[in-house]
């Protein structure tokens, strides 16, 4: 029996697409339309395969339609820009390469792909049993995940372009901004976020709210104690309390939204590889077709596993 402790990636997948629209020229495909993002998104794919080389992958999107947080604040997002048209075109392009190498993207109406990801990652950690346990990175952009490391799960942040990342274990997210990843949402709920436009206490920004909460531990228990801080910090908390209590509400990741998830579902040894080959010929990207072999290195024992066994399940058919 395998007693190692296996690895589920899981792909922020709006993360990696803004990031590689953004950092890469405007490449096109041979019917000349715009695949930067699509091309910068499984680059970024075969180096997470190739360097942590997981056994379990998940990529999880936000789709168009209004979220519960839209619900709660009218400003939630308002102030971001409309995407571009030659950006949305390119999600459609990354849903059709992940269907051919078999991957079926996980995304829930009415929620963020970051509620998705912390309810897998929970899932996840409660199914872990004795014989064998379960180790998650979370890959993204977005620090309001690092509220999700634990013991068990860790988040590959991108810093700049798609290469450069930094492994965030509960060590680093304590070292890096002075508070737990417990005590990561009332970080949140003190300072706001200007990304995802909402206030949080005017006046109190990353430095003064991580000293807060290294002695107060809590956002509650800050508030319990308002009287004790200098006049000007306790008016300001007073004064803003309304809209950090929405803050906090509006940074909280939901991990237990009503979603199904099958982790042997998502093998990495299931991949369709020949299916991802012919997706990069279709769309020109000659040079991530070399990168197969290498992240790969069985790629045609795995092709023709692959095969045999659509052709089994295809004779069982008839």
């Amino acid at each position: 029996m395998d007693l190692r402790t296996k690895k589920l990636v899981v792909i922020d997948g709006n993360a990696i697409l803004h990031r590689a629209y953004h950092a890469l020229p405007p490449l096109t495909d041979p019917k000349g339309e715009v695949v930067n993002a699509v091309y910068g998104f499984f680059s970024m794919l075969l180096n997470l395969l190739q360097n942590q080389k997981p056994d379990y992958l998940a990529v999880c999107f936000d789709r168009s339609k209004p979220t519960i947080r839209q619900s709660m604040y009218v400003g939630y997002h308002a102030h971001r820009p409309q995407m571009a048209d030659d950006f949305v075109s390119q999600i459609a392009r990354v849903d059709y390469i992940l269907e051919k190498m078999a991957i079926k993207p996980f995304f829930v109406d009415g929620f963020e792909a970051d509620d998705v990801i912390g309810t897998i990652a929970t899932l996840v950690q409660r199914a872990r049993n004795k014989e064998q346990g379960i180790e998650t990175i979370v890959v993204t952009g977005d620090r309001d995940l690092l509220q999700l490391v634990n013991e068990h799960t860790k988040v590959l942040m991108l810093i700049t372009g798609i290469t450069k990342t930094v492994l965030f274990d509960e060590k680093a997210v304590e070292g890096k901004y002075g508070v737990t990843p417990k005590q990561f949402i009332d970080y949140k709920a003190l300072i706001g976020d200007q990304s995802d436009g909402y206030p949080g206490v005017a006046g109190i920004g990353p430095k003064t709210a991580a000293i807060l909460l290294q002695k107060y531990q809590t956002f509650e228990n800050l508030y319990e104690h308002v009287g004790e801080l200098s006049e000007r910090q306790g008016l300001q908390l007073a004064t803003d309390a309304e809209q950090a209590a929405l803050a906090k509400k509006l940074a909280t990741i939901i991990c237990d939204i009503p979603m199904q998830f099958n982790i042997e579902k998502c093998k990495a040894s299931d991949f369709d590889l020949a299916g991802l080959e012919k997706a990069f010929e279709e769309f020109g990207f000659n040079s991530l077709k070399k990168r197969l072999l290498t992240v790969f290195p069985d790629l045609d024992e795995r092709k023709k596993k692959k095969k045999d066994k659509v052709n089994k399940d295809q004779m069982s058919l008839l």
